[in-house]
């Protein structure tokens, strides 16, 4: 894992005769590490349950500029922490975490340290509801989900 001028923690996979890294917390910070490395700009999509990626361009991030975007179907919306709509769901986090305070200590400290050790958090909604809420790594794994992150590739030297 290395970091990025920000500090933030980048995940560098190796392809055929690509590096790509993933884990931007915004289209900025991926098109400026694109600049600094010499790089370009790539849709990067996790499609098979795992931590397998492949370039291509299925959710369009390029053309609108995002960052990161879930495909799990018409039931399933993920959110991410960076999105205008994780603010609406905030309150249902607030809920979760005083329910948490009224129970139990041995299970306050586990659920609390499951929540607030997410990094990147994203919110998971079904059919409206809320659901859960998990990581952006974590997604990839959920839900049969297909997970597209904004990606920058260097040529192996």
């Amino acid at each position: 894992m290395e970091t990025n001028d920000f500090n933030q923690k980048l995940n560098r996979y190796e392809l055929d005769d690509k590096i790509i890294y993933t884990g931007f917390s915004s289209y900025k910070d991926a098109e400026a590490c694109a600049h600094k490395k010499g790089g370009e700009l790539v849709e990067v999509g996790f499609k098979d349950g795992n931590d397998n990626p492949e370039i291509c361009n299925e959710a369009g991030l390029l053309e609108k500029k995002l960052h990161y975007f879930v495909d799990a179907g018409d039931e399933y919306k993920f959110i991410h922490s960076s999105d205008p709509g994780f603010r609406k769901y905030a309150d249902e986090l607030q809920k979760i975490k005083a329910k948490q305070q009224q129970s139990p200590p041995d299970e306050r400290y586990i659920a609390n340290f499951e929540i607030e050790n997410i990094e990147d958090p994203i919110v998971v909604i079904k059919n409206d509801h809320f659901e859960s809420v998990t990581s952006r790594e974590r997604s990839k794994y959920l839900k049969h989900a297909q997970v597209y992150e904004i990606g920058v590739s260097l040529p192996k030297s």
